[in-house]
């Protein structure tokens, strides 16, 4: 995770889980949004995608659509697929469970990148098992339980984050 972030090479990170409509979106919607109050757009790239190829194309699901938006956060991604091009490109992998951590790492077959390839809730101080789970069948409450830790991962990832951009803008003045 540690290089150095600039305005000219921003750090660029990817959410993923296995359809790219509930958990990964909205880790790409909080976190952006995260990003955007704190005014550092410019030093990021942020995107998701999914293991699986069931909703390419599609918009975030709407429940996970409509609790984003109870927070003042819009969820704007359209489902895409994981790809061995993502793993080279992103500075930072973060799976939503154990199962998508595995489908990631199964393309990543000499190991080259498993450094920058981690849980989102390694970042979250209540990190449970470590999964962000699915929510599609917990109803509207279990939506509301996976953008908390997806909000709680989040903002202790951007502090660190953040840390290293200010450390970075020290060096340079």
């Amino acid at each position: 995770m540690k290089r150095t972030i600039t305005k000219k090479d921003p750090y660029k990170l990817i959410f993923v889980c296995l359809g790219n409509i509930c958990r990964s979106p909205t880790g790409e919607g909080v976190f952006q949004h995260l990003v955007n109050e704190r005014g550092l757009q410019s030093y990021f790239q942020v995107d998701s995608a999914g293991t699986s190829a069931f909703h390419i194309g599609e918009p975030a699901n709407s429940k996970s659509q409509w609790t984003a938006n109870q927070h003042g956060i819009k969820l704007n991604s359209k489902a895409s697929r994981f790809t061995m091009r993502d793993l080279e490109e992103y500075d930072l992998i973060l799976a939503m469970d154990h199962d998508n951590l595995q489908n990631i790492q199964k393309l990543d077959k000499n190991g080259k990148y498993a450094d920058k390839i981690k849980l989102m809730r390694d970042f979250d101080p209540t990190p449970g098992d470590g999964s962000v789970p699915d929510p599609y069948y917990g109803g509207i409450q279990g939506f509301e339980n996976v953008f908390q830790m997806v909000l709680r991962s989040c903002n202790n990832l951007l502090d660190e984050l953040e840390e290293m951009i200010i450390e970075n803008v020290r060096r340079e003045t």
